[in-house]
């Protein structure tokens, strides 16, 4: 296994950054399933659940994800729990 995760990181070294873009795409396609997402902050609780789609984050603190009314909603991670659900 360790062979297998420092030859891809060589791999991926020898990448692109556009390359590497579409590559951490793929990977989060191949990763869509089904989550809940909650966000609790005192006495506020707001529960998703997200069938067949993903939920993605930034380097600037927020989780991103289409609801099942395709909203697409932004909720702030600290005091957000994602669950995969089965």
């Amino acid at each position: 296994m360790k062979i297998f995760l420092s030859l891809s990181l060589i791999l991926l070294a020898g990448c692109t950054q556009d390359q590497q873009n579409q590559l951490s795409r793929k990977v989060v396609e191949i990763l869509d399933g089904d989550y809940l997402v909650t966000y609790a902050n005192g006495t506020t609780t707001k529960t998703w659940r997200i069938d067949n789609g993903k939920v993605t984050s930034s380097d600037k603190g927020y989780y991103y994800f289409w609801d099942d009314k395709k909203h697409y909603v932004q909720v702030p991670i600290m005091n957000t729990f994602v669950e995969e659900i089965d």
